[in-house]
């Protein structure tokens, strides 16, 4: 969903310039050494984690809260959207988190070969016309460059409220070559559940009564 424009947004992502990654094509098998400039020193046996379309950034930098000794890297299409994810991160004081303001396509044109261990991919748009069917980011193609990225053993985690997308997933995960672990189409109701992190769209959707669905893909 379009977010309204902040009111001074180009003032705010002028203060927030140290928290995004410009040109992060140039960071490409570089992101363990990568740091804000205003960190120190980076953490270069650091393991990699993502969210694509971290929205307002509640998951991310709760997770980056919680393990100081990781990475985290949240991309974000919206600028007036990705502005709310720093607010949080700033907030908190991280030092291990940074942001990519854009649509991103293909992570390898980024993120080497094997660079990241984790990636999340929550309440992704469903695109439900079957003619959108390859712009949903659990379509294969979207899959085979997660894949390509991800470390032996690394994982993409999933949730929708979507069955429809869910289903899709799952079929285009064994078309991709990944293996599935912790399926579930009831989250909440499961004993799965790692760190009890909602996303905005999650809390929203449980509110309503959707169950919540859940699949991990391992490489």
């Amino acid at each position: 969903m379009r977010q309204r424009k902040l009111k001074n947004l180009d003032e705010r992502l002028e203060h927030f310039k140290n928290w995004i990654v410009n040109e992060p094509e140039k960071q490409k098998g570089r992101w363990k050494e990568a740091v804000r400039e205003d960190v120190q020193a980076g953490k270069q046996n650091a393991n990699i984690r993502l969210e694509i379309g971290c929205g307002k950034g509640r998951f991310i930098t709760e997770k980056a809260f919680r393990d100081p000794e990781n990475k985290y890297i949240g991309i974000e299409g919206q600028e007036s959207v990705i502005v709310r994810a720093i607010e949080k991160a700033e907030k908190k004081g991280l030092k291990n988190i940074m942001f990519i303001s854009g649509y991103v396509r293909d992570l390898r044109e980024i993120f080497a070969d094997e660079e990241v261990r984790g990636i999340y991919l929550f309440f992704s748009d469903p695109w439900p016309k079957k003619r959108h069917a390859s712009r949903r980011l659990t379509h294969r193609n979207f899959l085979a460059s997660y894949k390509a990225v991800l470390e032996p053993g690394g994982s993409i985690e999933i949730r929708t409220d979507n069955k429809e997308l869910f289903d899709f997933t799952l079929c285009e995960a064994e078309a991709a070559g990944l293996f599935t672990k912790n399926i579930t189409d009831d989250l909440h109701g499961s004993d799965i559940r790692k760190d009890g992190i909602m996303t905005e769209y999650e809390e929203k959707f449980s509110s309503m009564g959707k169950k919540i669905k859940y699949v991990e893909l391992i490489k």
